[in-house]
Formats: structure tokens, C-alpha cells, sequence
């Protein structure tokens, strides 16, 4: 039991006062006396206490009415009953109201030393209890950077700590502008390397020679204007972590030499011959479907299973939306401390546009958008006026009339001229964009696109006459068309 625990005794009686005040005070416990009902209550509501003992007969506000007000302004508060022997039915229902354990009189000092650090241990256990879940809300709400307490990112911090302590390989799958570095990086703070480094390639935006040349390094003469020998950026990351960005995108030959340092944990500098060791964690991320770049040979399969190992996949926002007043306040606190608008402020009739809204780019649109409004606020407060239109007018397509059957027509004719005109409606509302169709849709981009062949459905040519282009469902001129019949 912790010392100095505080205990609040309520009795109209000064000898019972005295009694337990010495008893307890002599235990270590700091108390504080109160002869009445309503002087209780007033000291329970406006002061901390571990434990309460009170009388059940006084007069006034007797020990049950103090029970009931005591447990409307602080259920965990234990109290302590103390009745006459002959008032047990009493102590009962104080029990059933709520009451901890009671107390008989005469008692025993020891009796009454034991019932009250029992209620004192308890008080103190729930209070641990509430602080360890504050404290693994805190956690969640910003987990290295990354912020969110929806289910779905609570299970992306729980797969993070599980998997960060491994040397495993990990998948980090997602939309563009999900946080999939944030995650990286997340997993590299959390693991055994944290004190190495963690080296982050854009994959994509290299040709094959000059990305392995940056992976691995070279030596001189390796090509042309090679005058020194070089270290690559598995040399930096060596006992640390290297992550690749958009994986998907480095070129099949490269991806052999890859392999062979996930395998192996070697590899030669371009030009070289000498086989150098290194020991890295590789993380990866894309956000394309790697398994259908597999099947279409852009890539390899013995290393699409190398690097699922342990694969975290990052929910678009549209599919955690409670986070979303959670990431415009840390915005709001990030741009205003940069633009030195502090206390600046979004209006609830803009926080409902922002929620309404798709984001199409994720985390980063929504950041942009804060930044934007943050910067171009006069005021305390960001109105809707200083949303972006694009995110007033939310795109969003009627789904199609659903006509009574007509004699002739077959159940399957009416099938497909409805998924067709499904289908149409929301390309119109997405502006021709199919990945923003198939998110209206819910389905995946690879299906609109095979379902867009089966109909035979394209945008059609530009109508120009002298004005210029004659603005169509798309907004840019372009108007959608079906040609031929569906097979």
C-alpha cells in the first residue's frame, strides 16, 4: 500500500471521529474528518481521496444518500460502511447501492485496517489502470510521427511493434500519400538498429545503371565519367535500415542483384568483382498490385515472396475517417507554429467538408490543404471559403434508374445495360479519371478497366467549332461513349 493514502471519515459522532482519525493517522494515512453528511460530500467533490469511511445513521443526509451522491461524482471511490450490528440489513443494501465492504460496531482496529487497505489497493489499481490506457491512447494518437487512433491504424502500431524487433523483411502496401515511409521509418525507431542508419531510395526515378550504381556503388572505369571509386547506399545502411520506395518500379535486371542481397546479404560494386558483406534490414513499399506485375513479368516472383515476409498494408483516409480531425489539429499545430499562427482554427462547417470529402491523395492532399489554408487565413478561424473547390464539390454520380421488367427483355439484358450505365455514371463523375471511378465504385481499378473493355465504353473525340472545344461530362471537352454491344 502506498503511504499517505488519503481517507475522508464522515461521522456525526466525535468520539467515532476521534477513534478512527488517530487509528488511521498512526497507520500513515492521511485523513480528514467531517461531522455530517452534506460537510462530507463537500470535501469528497472538491478534494482527492483513496477511501471513505462513513457512518449509515447520522442525521440530515444520512451514509445512503452520501453513498448515492458520491458515486454520481466519482464511481471508483471505495466507501467504507460503518454500521451497528443490529443495522446489517442496512450495510447489505449499502453493498447492492455500490458500497466497497462495511464495518460493524464494535470493531476491531485491525479489521478496520484491513478492509481499508484492501479499498485503498483497489482505488489504486483502477487508477493505474486508467493511466496505462491514457497512456496507450497517447501512443496511438501519434506513434512515431504517424498519427491516428481509428481501428484500422491501431492495427497497423500493433503489427509495427510486433514486427520492428525481427530481422524480417517487411511489405509496406498503400496508396500514394498513406505514410508508408512514416511506417519505415517507424519500424527502423523501433527496432535493434535505431542507433544505425536508415537510407531511404526513390526507386523509380533512376535509370538501371545509375540506380545500381547508387545501390551498390562502383568502381573507377565502371562507365563513363567513373574517375573515383564510390560506396553505395547499402554501405551507409549497413547495420542499419534500407528502405525502398515504390518497389514496383525498380527494372527487372536490377531486381536479380536485389535478390541476390537478400539472400546472400552480399553483393559487387558495378564494375567490380570483390563480394562485399553487409548486414541491413531491408523495408519496402508500393503501391501497386505487385502480385499482377508478377503475372505481367515486370516482376519477379522469387522476389515478390522474398520481401512479403511481414506485410503491413496502410488504409486510404477515406477508410479511417475519425482520424481525420486528428491529423487537421496536428496540421493546424504544425503550420501555424511555421507561419507563427498559433491557436488558428478550423470552422465545423469546414471540418464537415474535409470529412465529406474522398482524398483522393490521402494524408499528403489533406496536409496540403491545412498548409494552403493556414497561410491564407486573415484571421483565428479557417472558413470553408478557404477550402480548395475540388474539395467543396466532392464528386459523387446518381446510381442509375432501376426500370419495372419489360416482355422480351431478358434479366441478363437488363443486368448488363445497368452495370454498364453504372459504370458510365461514375467516369462522368470522375471526370474520365477510372482510379477515381473505381474508388465511387469500390472496386479495383483492374476490374473498371476489364469491365470498361467488356462494354466497349471510351471517352469520345473532342467537338470543336469555333469557339473551340465544346465542354463535355468530363469537364475537359471529352464526352463518354459506348460503342457496340457487350459480349
Amino acid at each position: 500500500m502506498r503511504r499517505n493514502a488519503s481517507v475522508l471519515v464522515i461521522d456525526d459522532e466525535e468520539v467515532m471521529r476521534d477513534i478512527l482519525g488517530t487509528l488511521l493517522e498512526r497507520e500513515g494515512y492521511s485523513v480528514r474528518l467531517a461531522s455530517g453528511g452534506q460537510e462530507g460530500l463537500e470535501l469528497a467533490k472538491s478534494l482527492p481521496f483513496d477511501a471513505v469511511i462513513v457512518d449509515i445513521m447520522m442525521p440530515g443526509m444520512d451514509g445512503m444518500q452520501v453513498l448515492d451522491e458520491i458515486k454520481k461524482h466519482d464511481d471508483d471511490l471505495p466507501v467504507l460502511m460503518v454500521t451497528a450490528y443490529a443495522s446489517m440489513e442496512s450495510a447489505i443494501a449499502a453493498m447492492k447501492k455500490g458500497a466497497f465492504d462495511y464495518i460493524t460496531k464494535p470493531f476491531k482496529n485491525d479489521e478496520v485496517l484491513v478492509v481499508l487497505r484492501n479499498a485503498v489497493e483497489r482505488r489504486q489499481l483502477v487508477a493505474e489502470n486508467v493511466a496505462l490506457k491514457q497512456n496507450l491512447q497517447a501512443r496511438y494518437h501519434k506513434f512515431s510521427g504517424i498519427i491516428g487512433k481509428s481501428s484500422r491504424m491501431k492495427q497497423v502500431f500493433d503489427l509495427i511493434i510486433q514486427a520492428a524487433p525481427s530481422r524480417s523483411t517487411i511489405l509496406i502496401t498503400g496508396e500514394s500519400g498513406t505514410g508508408k515511409e512514416l511506417v519505415a521509418r517507424a519500424i527502423h525507431q523501433n527496432s535493434a538498429r535505431s542507433e544505425r542508419s536508415f537510407v531511404a531510395v526513390n526507386s523509380g526515378n533512376l535509370p538501371p545503371d545509375l540506380l545500381e550504381s547508387t545501390l551498390f556503388g562502383h568502381v573507377k572505369g565502371a562507365f563513363t565519367g567513373a574517375v573515383y571509386p564510390k560506396k553505395g547506399m547499402f554501405d551507409l545502411a549497413d547495420k542499419g535500415t534500407i528502405f525502398f520506395d515504390e518497389i514496383g518500379n525498380v527494372p527487372i535486371e536490377t531486381q536479380a542483384k536485389l535478390l541476390r542481397v537478400m539472400q546472400e546479404r552480399e553483393f559487387m560494386r558495378l564494375g567490380g568483382m570483390e563480394t562485399i558483406k553487409v548486414d541491413v534490414r531491408i523495408v519496402a513499399a508500393t503501391n501497386v498490385d505487385l502480385q499482377h506485375e508478377m503475372e505481367e513479368g515486370r516482376f519477379r516472383e522469387d522476389l515478390y515472396y522474398r520481401l512479403h515476409v511481414i506485410s503491413i498494408h496502410l488504409p486510404s483516409l477515406r477508410e479511417r475517417r475519425d482520424d481525420i480531425p486528428l491529423l487537421v489539429q496536428h496540421f493546424l499545430e504544425k503550420y501555424g507554429e511555421e507561419n507563427g499562427r498559433k491557436n488558428i482554427e478550423v470552422a465545423p462547417e469546414a471540418l464537415d467538408l474535409l470529412m465529406e470529402y474522398d482524398w483522393p491523395g490521402n494524408v499528403r492532399e489533406l496536409e496540403n490543404v491545412i498548409e494552403r489554408a493556414v497561410v491564407l487565413a486573415t484571421g483565428q478561424r479557417i472558413g470553408t471559403e478557404l477550402i480548395p473547390e475540388q474539395v467543396r464539390k466532392s464528386p459523387s454520380f446518381q446510381i442509375p434508374h432501376v426500370v419495372m421488367p419489360v416482355e422480351g427483355v431478358s434479366l441478363k439484358e437488363v443486368t448488363v445495360a445497368y452495370e454498364r450505365r453504372w459504370i458510365e455514371s461514375a467516369l462522368e463523375a470522375a471526370g474520365g479519371v477510372q482510379k477515381r471511378a473505381a474508388e465511387l465504385l469500390r472496386i479495383k481499378p483492374t476490374t473498371l478497366n476489364e469491365m470498361i473493355k467488356r462494354y466497349d465504353i471510351r471517352p469520345r473525340r473532342k467537338k470543336v467549332s469555333a469557339a473551340g472545344a465544346e465542354p463535355g461530362p468530363t469537364g475537359n471537352g471529352d464526352e463518354l461513349e459506348i460503342v457496340g454491344e457487350p459480349e
